[in-house]
């Protein structure tokens, strides 16, 4: 009798549990929109306190938890907190707003789409108006812009809608919320990159519920300002002057229509993790990675960024002296819209690769490509 040789299929363990996902959708519900971040920041906060040591946020909202605070070693993990919205930034006479990004949202997407504007008053309910089907005749369609669309907030003149409280400046974002789809997919607006924030913070709590005591600091970060221009980061990166730091955000899945596999790789939710390859990504913590990933079972991709990865890697890997830092990316689907969707599994797996990957860090530990000799 022949002897089977084939290995068992790995069976995946959740990580997450029914409690860190209630606290995932109350956190991905709220709003938390560029340079407005504070009560998303509050609220994750609360979830991360029972497992750091202390807490500090910055002058612009950007939120730290601190494990062993007074260690010379740092490390950090890093995730941001904002997600993408509108200014209001005309109100017409006849009562309709117009807007202006609040990093990058598409215009294309927000015709018939519900809205909460935030006043001092409260929150103002609205809808991006198209024109009906009907009544847009002619050879050619007028495809949605800056420049046409316009929330109705069901007012008839300026007057009304600044009663109401709105005015310029006034920040706004999609109501949709969370859900999971199919018993696979995290599905909501604001994953990219509130799940990050959610990943880092399950990290924390995995390292006190296992009674893991660390040889460094671990400073779990959740910045502000990403979708800007990295601002948060590259504040937060100075204050902290760390020696190494994980960077996680999320990436695009590459296997649905209208992507081309050629110019955007070929990544897909379900296969793991990816790492990334770029000039800033530091090639020995990138290496940690990868051997941690293999050495655990952890499935995982790669993917390669031409100059920069357009995360906040790269504001740390450029802060102060240099800080040598990876990334390790979520794929998402339909990015910068309000059903992204991520994969359970790889959600699970990001989590068990930050964890895994920080246990195999050593206090002091050099990550330089060649020393000088003597």
């Amino acid at each position: 009798m022949s002897e089977n040789t084939e290995k068992p299929e790995k069976v995946h363990v959740p990580v997450v549990t029914p409690e860190s996902l209630t606290f995932l959708e109350k956190y991905i519900n709220n709003s938390s929109p560029t340079g407005f971040e504070a009560e998303g920041q509050q609220i994750w906060l609360e979830y991360l306190k029972p497992y750091i040591d202390t807490q500090y946020v910055d002058n612009y909202g950007t939120a730290v938890g601190i494990i062993n605070p007074d260690a010379a070693y740092r490390v950090v993990i890093e995730a941001h907190a904002d997600e993408i919205s509108w200014f209001v930034n005309y109100i017409t006479s006849d009562g309709l707003i117009y807007v202006i990004r609040n990093g990058g949202s598409d215009h294309q997407i927000a015709p018939s789409k519900r809205v909460n504007i935030y006043t001092e008053k409260g929150v103002v309910k609205a809808v991006f108006g198209w024109p009906a089907i009907h009544t847009r005749g002619g050879e050619k369609e007028e495809a949605p812009t800056l420049k046409n669309i316009s929330l109705d907030c069901g007012c008839t003149s300026k007057e009304e809608v600044e009663k109401l409280g709105v005015h310029v400046g006034c920040v706004i974002t999609y109501e949709d919320e969370f859900m999971v789809l199919n018993d696979r997919y995290y599905v909501g607006r604001a994953l990219d990159n509130r799940i990050g924030g959610f990943m880092i913070a399950e990290v924390a709590r995995l390292l006190k519920e296992n009674n893991v005591k660390l040889p460094f600091g671990l400073y779990i970060v959740n910045a502000v300002q990403e979708e800007i221009g990295l601002e948060g980061a590259a504040m937060i990166a100075e204050y902290i002057e760390p020696d190494v730091a994980i960077i996680t955000d999320v990436t695009h899945d590459t296997q649905t229509p209208m992507i081309n596999k050629v110019t955007q790789g070929d990544l897909a939710c379900g296969r793991g993790p990816v790492v990334s390859y770029a000039p800033a990504v530091q090639r020995n913590v990138n290496k940690l990675l990868v051997e941690t990933a293999e050495k655990n079972n952890i499935p995982f991709q790669r993917q390669a960024s031409s100059r920069s990865t357009g995360t906040d890697t790269d504001a740390f890997a450029y802060s102060n002296t240099g800080v040598p830092s990876a990334l390790i990316s979520l794929p998402l689907r339909y990015m910068h819209t309000t059903v992204e969707m991520v994969h359970k599994e790889d959600v699970d797996n990001v989590i068990s690769l930050i964890y895994q990957t920080l246990l195999n860090i050593q206090d002091g530990q050099d990550f330089k490509y060649f020393n000088i000799k003597p």
